[in-house]
């Protein structure tokens, strides 16, 4: 079910994590990690600080040494009750103390170490005066694959938090659009994602008219007239997973153009679709989807790779992309959502969440691709 709560992660599960990362450091010739409050630090430790601050907080982690996470004192109390803590040695420091000088002995100097994405300036600058010699390299380009490769229990949370989408997809279909602002859909789309048990609403796209065709419309004042295409991309995080899905809605009867364009996009996501399996290089998917847009003379139009991963956060590798050579693993996660944007009058995207499986692929979103009509 949907709102069943999902199997929780265990202090076993951190410690493979952490082992896992560390040993994937080595391999990619850095001496460890510096892991900052993040989606990475939750991934690899279970801990969230309540609130991001100034102070420095790191994980330093890699296979030669024990994980240390560095805490201000004032929040040592929240990271001992992490589920992870009991795999972490925790050190703190107070105010007035230097942060970067208690790091310092954390990290060996002269090294490269991979460093969260998300660390702060600040912070990187302070270990950089602490240790000169030591240099850094971004996460996301060190180990994008980090967080790529889902577990069951996570492939469950997404399960959920696709489910509740969907769910909120067939409950919008029944609202009134002609003559409301798009605002007033988008708050209904964070309604209703919140009633389906999402605990944070990241955005919803309502793209009516020529708003359609701007890929990342963020919902206006516009009003939404009879005869629009509206573009509905809406998401968020369930169970701590994301959601996010497209599906391209029109107001009363559509033309028989539009009728066209949106039966294009939707081959071109089915073939998407159809490329997934072990194997197969993250391209080739967007390669898949893109020759049906082009081949129908509206290439130009598909201004936007095909997919980005998802998991912790709604955007993060793998991407489906010209140029990304990865290939996809049975458990990473991914949305296929190839759009056509006519510049003043109209856009289409339809946008599943997919796992690759030993099999192909599996769909994570569920409601019909077909347009559907509103009133």
């Amino acid at each position: 079910m949907a709102d069943e709560q999902p199997v929780a992660f265990t202090v076993d599960d951190y410690r493979a994590r952490l082992r896992r990362a560390a040993r994937e450091a080595t391999d990619a010739g850095l001496a460890g990690l510096l892991i900052t409050p993040g989606p990475d630090l939750t991934y690899l430790t279970g801990y969230q600080p309540t609130a991001i601050t100034e102070r420095l907080t790191v994980l330093v982690l890699s296979e030669d040494a024990a994980p240390t996470l560095l805490v201000p004192v004032l929040e040592r109390p929240d990271a001992e009750s992490a589920t992870g803590a009991p795999a972490l040695t925790l050190t703190d420091w107070r105010d007035g103390d230097d942060p970067y000088s208690t790091a310092a002995p954390l990290i060996r100097p002269g090294a490269r170490y991979g460093i969260s994405d998300s660390a702060w300036a600040m912070h990187v600058l302070g270990l950089q005066h602490a240790l000169p010699e030591t240099s850094y390299a971004s996460l996301t380009q060190a180990l994008p694959m980090l967080r790529a490769v889902k577990d069951p229990h996570e492939l469950g949370r997404l399960a959920a938090a696709g489910l509740a989408a969907d769910e909120t997809f067939k409950n919008i279909l029944g609202v009134r659009f002609a003559g409301r602002a798009e605002n007033d859909v988008a708050a209904d789309l964070a309604r209703l994602l919140r009633e389906h048990g999402h605990s944070q609403v990241d955005f919803t796209v309502v793209g009516s008219g020529p708003n359609g065709a701007n890929p990342h419309h963020e919902a206006g004042d516009r009003v939404i007239n009879e005869g629009d295409m509206v573009v509905l991309d809406f998401g968020g995080l369930k169970f701590g997973y994301g959601s996010d899905t497209t599906r391209t809605v029109h107001v009363g009867e559509p033309t028989e153009e539009e009728r066209e364009v949106h039966d294009l996009v939707r081959q071109a996501q089915q073939a998407g679709f159809e490329a997934v399996r072990p194997g197969v290089a993250c391209e080739e998917i967007d390669r898949a989807a893109r020759k049906v847009i082009t081949d129908a003379g509206y290439g130009e139009y598909f201004i936007h790779r095909t997919g980005h991963g998802i998991g912790l956060t709604t955007h993060e590798p793998p991407y489906l992309v010209e140029g990304e050579h990865r290939p996809l693993v049975p458990g990473m996660c991914f949305s296929i959502e190839p759009g056509v944007y006519l510049p003043g009058r109209f856009g289409v995207r339809i946008e599943d969440i997919v796992t690759c499986t030993p099999d192909g692929g599996r769909r994570l979103n569920n409601t019909p691709h077909e347009m559907a009509i509103v009133s």
